[in-house]
């Protein structure tokens, strides 16, 4: 469904991406860990189009992309068929939950209001927040905005979301229900490229893991393999470390 090869990333001299390769099948859970600084994030919004690589190839539903030098047509035709959940939400402070996941489909897609708000109210539903429609983000809590950003990314029906590290800017408390509303996603086949430091939800949700370290990928695998048995030393060091399963 989504491959991409050979990516580089720099910014000024300082090289993030060192020529990764990654392969993501549909219906796949693919979790990337790996330390602060090794270039997590910086692969999944080079990959929605958000930085732009200094080389490398994406080949996307059977559509190839040179990632360098991707046109607005080819990086419009993507982000129809993907969404991205960010760390710190990005909702809209003056609007409603409701707009917020309505607004890209009457903005983007030019969907009629009265359709986008029963696509909107059918995934706030699916996310548990049919009840907090006409709440702005301020009176919501963190875990709730968060689950609005979900709600926005379902609406747009896409094949493929990418979250980044969509928990981290949580209280421990909040993150429950944020990492609930994914694994339903996932138990319903939705394919799902995360960014995260949840060790449980790598080892239990996740298909399969990837570990980075320094720009490049140090292992891959499936989940059951890499907390299993980890073939490289540095990934068994990061696991021992951070996973307290």
């Amino acid at each position: 469904m989504l491959e991409v090869r050979d990516v580089h990333k720099s910014f000024g001299s300082l090289e993030v991406l060192r020529g990764v390769d990654l392969t993501v099948e549909k219906g796949d859970v693919v979790a990337i860990l790996g330390p602060s600084g090794s270039g997590k994030t910086t692969l999944l919004r080079c990959m929605n189009f958000l930085e732009t690589a200094g080389s490398g190839t994406m080949r996307f539903d059977g559509k190839m992309f040179e990632m360098a030098r991707a046109s607005r047509k080819d990086i419009a035709w993507l982000r129809k068929r993907t969404a991205f959940v960010f760390q710190s939400y990005n909702l809209f402070r003056n609007k409603t939950a409701l707009q917020n996941v309505t607004e890209g489909l009457i903005v983007a897609r030019r969907m009629p209001r009265a359709e986008a708000e029963a696509i909107a109210w059918r995934a706030l539903e699916k996310v548990g927040m049919s009840d907090r429609g006409a709440h702005y983000p301020h009176q919501l809590s963190g875990g709730q905005q968060q689950r609005v950003a979900i709600a926005r990314a379902i609406a747009a029906d896409p094949e493929i979301i990418f979250f980044d590290e969509p928990t981290s800017a949580l209280d421990p408390e909040l993150t429950g229900e944020v990492l609930a509303v994914m694994r339903q996603l996932a138990e319903e086949g939705m394919t799902m490229l995360v960014v995260t430091h949840e060790m449980g939800f790598a080892r239990n949700v996740s298909s399969q893991v990837i570990f980075m370290e320094n720009g490049v990928v140090v292992e891959a695998g499936t989940s059951a393999q890499m907390f299993g048995s980890p073939r490289q030393a540095r990934t068994r060091a990061f696991l021992h470390t951070n996973d307290q399963n």
